[in-house]
């Protein structure tokens, strides 16, 4: 009997995810209908306390977050925000890129990138890849941390393996946390730890990743970064947990990491879910403080 409750527990984990993501499509497709894009907004809050720039750029949004009042540092932080390619920034991205703000100073740049179904990777990238070299102009690189969380580790990896081909600068570190670095999900280790994921659900991430790859990205490190080249990268640390099912993928590539030696750091947390650095909030939550300071840690090192 409980073999069989354990299969009915996760077959029903994998229809509800796919239910639950099958109407946020279909929701996202309604606004899009109805009210246009899909846009990030900052909070009340932010505007009030923090100085908040908003810049146009190839249709969407920039936002710039500094501090109104305290010191700044000359730390530039490219953030580029997780939500499976779908989601706009959140409470929770604006509330940690606050406390990067208050921790160290930095300036913070949160590019609004387009977002699937209406757009595919393509579109991203004709963002995004401007938008950096534009940052390097203005930004020594020796400054410039790019950070990104699930969707935009992803992102962040690919930008960053896209543009070292291109012998275009690397920024002084790259933080990628609980990134997702193969949207087709076929890494056979991934079932397992499904298992004991409590936040994402495999195929629900599929079809998101379908959406985002289109016809032609499949095969595109741009999209798959764990596959692309690593040899430009520099300073490279990557957080993930045991209990997330991007883990796999980001230990695949800490393994070819080490066979090519290349600059790449992970850490490890075990039994962390999907990016719990960013439950900082959370007065019961140590595992998200505790790592929220060693990224902290990283960050003054500039």
């Amino acid at each position: 009997m409980p073999v069989v409750n354990n299969i009915i527990r996760v077959g029903l984990k994998v229809i509800i995810g796919i239910l639950v993501f099958i109407i946020l499509l279909a929701i996202i497709e309604l606004i899009y209908l109805f009210k246009g894009e899909v846009k990030s907004t900052a909070p009340k809050e932010i505007k009030k306390t923090y100085q908040l720039q908003e810049k146009a750029y190839k249709g969407r949004n920039v936002f710039v977050l500094s501090s109104k009042n305290g010191e700044r540092s000359d730390l530039v932080i490219m953030y580029i925000h997780g939500g499976s390619y779908v989601g706009e920034l959140t409470d929770q991205h604006w509330n940690f890129m606050r406390k990067l703000v208050d921790d160290t100073g930095a300036i913070v740049i949160a590019p609004d990138y387009p977002l699937t179904p209406k757009y595919n990777y393509e579109d991203v990238k004709s963002m995004m890849e401007p938008l950096y070299q534009e940052v390097i102009q203005k930004v020594d690189p020796e400054h410039l941390v790019v950070m990104g969380d699930s969707a935009g580790g992803g992102l962040a990896l690919g930008l960053m393996e896209t543009l070292g081909e291109k012998s275009i600068a690397q920024p002084s570190q790259l933080i990628l946390l609980s990134p997702w670095l193969d949207v087709t999900m076929e890494n056979e280790e991934i079932n397992e730890v499904e298992k004991v994921d409590p936040v994402l659900n495999k195929m629900a991430l599929k079809i998101a990743g379908e959406n985002y790859s289109g016809k032609e990205g499949k095969e595109n490190y741009f999209v798959n970064p764990v596959y692309g080249p690593l040899d430009k990268l520099r300073n490279v640390t990557i957080f993930t947990g045991t209990y997330d099912i991007l883990n796999p993928d980001a230990k695949k590539i800490e393994k070819r990491a080490k066979e090519e030696n290349a600059d790449i750091q992970l850490i490890e947390k075990e039994k962390a879910y999907h990016v719990w650095m960013l439950d900082i909030d959370d007065e019961n939550n140590m595992e998200a403080k505790q790592t929220y300071q060693q990224i902290i840690e990283l960050l003054k090192k500039d």
